[in-house]
């Protein structure tokens, strides 16, 4: 299938943001629309992927960048997070969040790469994150496919880890919103809960306690608000399986997960 593919310019406020866009090149009428949230590392090459694999199921997709708002920080750029992906990767992921147990393995660097690595990472894995302007750059992207190759088609959300995380968020505030699906993010203060009008799916790991482990409380939260809630847990698979990427891939949960998904939107979205 041949794709159309751009970079596009999001009106975010008085700001502007990225977002790669992608939609089958042969398609001459509105489609139904997938927006797609970035995990941690931005929109590099698996959710670039991700985003053609919607545009060949016949969506017109758009992964948002959220680290462009306002223009990007040197320290976000590919190349660094690469590097600081090739670095968390000698190291156990219990200490991805936690700097005294990285320290031991960023001592022993080169001073510059050092240096360089702490920059990036104090950005990419902070707990304090600008989750409303994540959000207003989001509703910018949905407005981009609303008002072009999405008129008059809903749209929908998927997001992985931190766009999982997104991905609920934006249906709590957005009401128009027609599909979420979470892999593997964290759920808002449930107290948000009562602005969501679509239905949600949620896919998590087995292996990922701090995000699964919450997730009995969402689902009730879910139901006493009456709100559309489906989830599944995948046995033995660690968080971030669908990112084929990465260690924690895992084809037999990515499969049935990518499955449930297509069926969930085509389901929803029409």
């Amino acid at each position: 299938m041949k794709l159309r593919s751009e970079w596009l310019e999001l009106n975010v406020g008085d700001a502007k943001a990225q977002g790669y866009f992608c939609s089958p090149s042969a398609a001459k009428e509105p489609l139904p629309g997938v927006l797609v949230i970035q995990e941690v590392w931005g929109v590099d090459e698996h959710i670039q992927d991700v985003i053609e694999r919607f545009a060949r199921a016949g969506y017109a997709a758009l992964a948002p960048d959220l680290f462009s708002h306002g223009g990007k920080p040197a320290a976000l750029s590919p190349e660094r997070v690469e590097d600081v992906k090739a670095f968390l990767d000698t190291v156990p992921q219990s200490a991805w969040f936690d700097a005294a147990q990285r320290a031991p393995a960023l001592a022993a660097l080169p001073e510059a790469r050092r240096k360089s690595l702490e920059e990036t990472m104090a950005l990419l894995l902070t707990r304090d994150r600008p989750w409303d302007k994540y959000v207003a750059t989001l509703r910018a992207a949905q407005a981009k496919l609303t008002e072009g190759p999405s008129q008059g088609r809903k749209v929908g959300a998927v997001g992985f880890c931190m766009g999982g995380a997104l991905a609920l968020r934006l249906a709590c505030v957005d009401p128009e919103l027609g599909a979420a699906v979470v892999f593997y993010g964290g759920a808002p203060p449930h107290e948000q809960l009562a602005g969501i009008q679509c239905p949600v799916l949620g896919l998590y790991a087995e292996i990922d306690p701090n995000i699964t482990g919450a997730v009995p409380a969402l689902a009730e939260a879910m139901k006493q608000q009456g709100k559309r809630f489906e989830h599944y847990i995948y046995s033995g698979a660690p968080h971030a399986f669908f990112n084929d990427t990465r260690g924690n891939y895992r084809p037999t949960a990515s499969r049935d997960a990518w499955a449930r998904t297509l069926t969930f939107f085509a389901a929803h979205l029409g």
